[in-house]
């Protein structure tokens, strides 16, 4: 698609390639009057996540695993039809298309390293709850020996 505003990037030197992009258009609902009833300016941008070589094979089984719940034959989809110009919907559609990608194909978080409460903390902790419930026991009116 000629005059769109550069290749998405994904992560790193790794981005969207047109070719594997297919866009549907259809009637958008919403504001517009008479414009909207006469141009196709809901855009449906799908990509083929299963059979991709754009995408390194540790990213594209990241990927397939994390978005499992929105593919549809390991094809991910994404629509856009909040703007009233197909432009900005084609824009729209391949920025969040581009987003899906890089937080599917991020790596996971390191693991936490558990980490012992120093013992001056707990210690602290212990005596206020002792001072509280001491408090609260104060304004009982019964004798509690």
């Amino acid at each position: 698609m000629e005059g769109m505003s550069g290749p998405h990037v994904i992560r790193g030197s790794v981005s969207l390639p047109e070719a594997e992009l297919v866009w549907r258009f259809s009637r958008s609902s919403g504001p517009g009057g008479q414009h909207v009833n006469t141009t196709d300016t809901a855009v449906e941008l799908r990509f083929d996540l299963a059979r991709t070589e754009a995408l390194p094979e540790v990213w594209k089984r990241r990927a397939l695993e994390r978005l499992a719940g929105r593919l549809s034959g390991g094809i991910v989809t994404v629509r856009a039809s909040e703007h009233r110009s197909q432009w900005r919907n084609r824009e729209a559609a391949a920025v969040r298309l581009a987003a899906l990608l890089a937080e599917a194909t991020a790596p996971p978080p390191r693991p936490r390293r558990p980490t012992r409460i120093p013992r001056g903390i707990n210690e602290r902790r212990l005596r206020e709850k002792k001072q509280r419930s001491e408090t609260k026991r104060g304004r009982s009116p019964k004798n509690w020996d």
